[in-house]
C-alpha cells in the first residue's frame, strides 16, 4: 500500500481529508482507511511508513480525527491514532520531514521543519521522538537550525555510520556552526 498526503479533500473522487492510502498495484483508493469525512485538520507535509506499518504524519495540522496532535502523529494500519504515541504539545511549527531510525534495538522518529519548541522544550528545525512519541533527550540539537529543515535522512543500521543523520533546508547555521543548507548529525544530535 501506499500512503499519500497533502492538502487535499477528495480522491479519486472521494472525500478524503489530507492523508489517503492506495493499492500499490492499481493505485486504487484503499476504502477501509480513514473513513470519509475523518482525518488531519491541516495539511500534511510529510508521511513515513514504518516498518511496524504504523504511519507517521507530519505537516501543519493541530487534530486528526477529533484527537489534538499539534504537526506530528502516528495512525495505526486502519488509520485511527496510535494513542500509544503521545507526542505531548507536539511542534509549534511546521513539521516538514520524517524519519525512522533504530538506536540499539529502539524505535525513533527524526522531525525536522519550521518549529521551535516540540513538546514544550526548545528545538530548532529537528528534534528525535522515541517509539512512545516523547522527546528523546539524548539528541540534543544545541541551538538546533537557523532556518527551515526541509528533508531528513537516516543511514541504515547495518551501516558505520548508523545512527546518523543528514539534514537538508534553507539553514546556514546548525548548533553556530556554518553549515550550508546540508548537514550531517552524529547519533546525539551535535553536527559531524
Amino acid at each position: 500500500k501506499v500512503v499519500v498526503g497533502g492538502d487535499f479533500t477528495s480522491l479519486d473522487y472521494v472525500t478524503r481529508t489530507r492523508v489517503a492510502r492506495l493499492d500499490a498495484v492499481n493505485g486504487a483508493l484503499d476504502l477501509g482507511f480513514l473513513p470519509s469525512g475523518s482525518g488531519p485538520n491541516g495539511t500534511v507535509r510529510s508521511v513515513i511508513s514504518q516498518t511496524d506499518d504504523r504511519i507517521v504524519l507530519g505537516g501543519g495540522f493541530t487534530a486528526i480525527n477529533g484527537v489534538v496532535r499539534n504537526r506530528i502523529a502516528r495512525l495505526n494500519y486502519d488509520g485511527s491514532v496510535d494513542t500509544s504515541f503521545n507526542p505531548g504539545g507536539g511542534a509549534d511549527g511546521p513539521v516538514l520531514a520524517l524519519a525512522e531510525t533504530f538506536l540499539g534495538g529502539q524505535r525513533k522518529v527524526i522531525l525536522g521543519g519550521g518549529f521551535t519548541i516540540v513538546n514544550s522544550v526548545p528545538r530548532n528545525g529537528i528534534a528525535r521522538l522515541n517509539d512512545d512519541g516523547s522527546l528523546d533527550s539524548s539528541f540534543a540539537v544545541g541551538l538546533g537550525v537557523n532556518g527551515n529543515v526541509f528533508a531528513v535522512a537516516v543511514y541504515p543500521t547495518n551501516s558505520v555510520f548508523a545512527g546518523r543523520t543528514i539534514i537538508g533546508g534553507d539553514f546556514t547555521f546548525v548548533n553556530g556552526i556554518s553549515r550550508g543548507r546540508l548537514a550531517r548529525l552524529n547519533v546525539d544530535g551535535s553536527v559531524d
